[in-house]
């Protein structure tokens, strides 16, 4: 029988396996550095990313390269590798892998898509971060009608933590709540029937009424639910008389959208004119006034500032004097809230330097996290105002308490001088506020109940406006807030359970880190394998 004939290549075959093995731990190495700079543990200059990018993709080509070259020079090996003693183990312990992976996955998808046949979901986390709420969870039992939930959501946006939690209350209601995604982009007639503009806002529907809940949070739904359950006469009124922005639709400038947004809350939105002899309805939950461009008289003041007295609430959005007709004529309402309530109206208009492109348009930095109105706005809603004038708190004031809500960065100032068209404005530290700069503040009287709410803009809810970023939220925020429908439901908090992982400060430490994990560790276990394997040959 003629004897095989030797691969004389097979000797330089172990080179291609030295290349893919070095070339293998680089990649890990490399792998893991772009993941612990994604997850935000350090930041790498754009040019050492660049090396670095350009490094991984060199290793995965190597390891390729290493392999490929392997299996050519020494076919044979490779052949007994894949039909040998040792394919078979390995293919028995990868179908017991695949196999226990399989019912792992197939259960996991049975049980969360079927969560009744638990009757009810199981919470292993620390802090039960969740579950509902105990009062979330005793108002749900208690229904007595079904409760239809649509979210409004576009195709752009993610529907998973809304369908989580929406799924819920589902599961916690005895059958009595039900829901169903839209997206407004397919269906713009539902999303205009049910007086939704924005995205990512749910309507409760129960009977005949309906209420909108303006974002997927726990707290935000079931307060929209207890106003489902209760409902009752909600009415704001919006000044008129002073070159006010008009509610009705039509124009640059309108409230159209603002409006048809508090009426979907089952607000009843009226208008005023106290100028003609008309009093401040006993129903007001809030006077709204929007964008005068005249100041008010001192009879109307007289009017406000009773009806604040008697616990009413005042959400003025007032534009810097440049853009307005006020031309430094007495302010009957800004001298009273500077006096009594400790909060200044500053002449200056908000140059905003995190703005390049348009500094005349302030955004907002940062914004109270202790406040009703602002504390469920986060630092990816920002706050929109072209043209915005800056406020501040001058002074404590007896039973007062005063909160800023939303502020500028710190590269912004107040420019008190008159703007030039095409003129670029420059700081004055002598005569310019520098910032931060507050662009709203609210305050209460502990005394008489009485609230305001002060905006340094107007046009931030305009119907151009009014669903940019975060400009919808806060506005329907503050009247919710005015007309004291914030404090419907206190859910217990839970004290949320950290866990976070610091890596070492010294970049050696950090190093020598990763590369136990990344090469310590997992070069045991394939020691560990080949040692076994040579025994197991050696043994025959």
């Amino acid at each position: 029988m003629a004897r095989k004939k030797k691969n004389p290549n097979a000797q330089y075959a172990v080179i291609g396996l030295i290349v893919a093995l070095v070339a293998c731990i680089s990649t890990g190495l490399l792998a893991s550095a772009n993941f612990f700079g994604v997850i935000g543990m350090f930041t790498l200059p754009d040019d050492a990313q660049n090396i670095v990018d350009i490094a991984l993709q060199v290793s995965v080509g190597l390891l390729i390269v290493g392999l490929a070259s392997a299996a050519i020079l020494n076919p044979d090996a490779v052949r007994r590798f894949f039909t040998g003693r040792q394919a078979r183990y390995g293919s028995n312990s990868l179908i017991l892998t695949v196999a226990f992976i399989g019912i792992l996955v197939a259960g996991n998808y049975i049980v969360f898509n079927n969560g009744e046949l638990l009757n009810s979901p199981w919470d292993f986390t620390e802090d039960k971060s969740n579950t509902l709420a105990p009062e979330t969870i005793d108002i749900l039992a208690a229904l007595d009608e079904p409760v239809t939930a649509v979210a409004f959501y576009s195709t752009n946006s993610n529907t998973q933590g809304a369908d989580e939690l929406l799924n819920k209350f589902k599961n916690n209601s005895n059958g009595m709540f039900t829901y169903r995604f839209v997206n407004p982009d397919v269906d713009p007639v539902a999303a205009r029937q049910a007086g939704v503009t924005g995205d990512g806002k749910i309507q409760l529907t129960m009977g005949e009424n309906s209420e909108i809940a303006g974002f997927a949070t726990e707290t935000e739904l079931v307060r929209t639910l207890l106003r489902l359950i209760s409902p009752g006469a909600r009415a704001v009124y919006f000044l008129q008389g002073h070159g006010e922005i008009s509610l009705d639709p039509g124009g640059e400038l309108a409230y159209s959208v603002a409006k048809s947004t508090l009426e979907a809350k089952n607000y009843t939105v009226g208008t005023i004119n106290l100028l003609t002899g008309d009093q401040i309805p006993e129903d007001a939950l809030a006077l709204i006034i929007d964008g005068p461009q005249q100041p008010i008289t001192e009879e109307e003041m007289s009017k406000i500032q009773a009806y604040l007295e008697n616990g009413g609430s005042l959400m003025v959005m007032q534009d810097p004097e440049f853009f307005t007709e006020f031309s430094g004529k007495p302010d009957p309402l800004l001298y009273y809230l500077r006096t009594e309530w400790g909060i200044a109206y500053n002449n200056d208009v908000i140059i905003d330097g995190a703005n390049p492109n348009n500094p005349i348009v302030a955004k907002s930095s940062l914004a109270s996290s202790t406040h009703p109105i602002t504390q469920q706005l986060n630092e990816n809603l920002i706050i929109y105002m072209p043209q915005a004038r800056s406020l501040s708190i001058i002074g404590e004031k007896e039973s007062i308490t005063q909160t800023w809500l939303i502020s500028t960065a710190e590269n912004s100032w107040g420019e008190t001088s008159d703007l030039t068209t095409g003129e670029t404005p420059v700081f004055d530290e002598t005569t310019d506020t520098p910032g931060p700069l507050y662009l709203a503040i609210a305050a209460e009287n502990s005394a008489t109940g009485g609230r305001v709410v002060l905006f340094g803009n107007s046009l931030f809810a305009i119907d151009g406006n009014f669903d940019v970023f975060g400009n919808g939220n806060i506005f329907v925020n503050s009247v919710d807030w005015s007309a004291e429908q914030e404090d419907l439901l206190n859910l217990s908090t839970r004290p949320s359970t950290e866990r976070t992982f610091n890596p070492p400060a010294e970049i050696w430490r950090f190093l020598l880190l990763v590369l136990v994990m990344v090469i310590v560790v997992p070069g045991m276990v394939v020691f560990m394998g080949i040692s076994s394997w040579l025994s197991r040959r050696k043994r025959g």
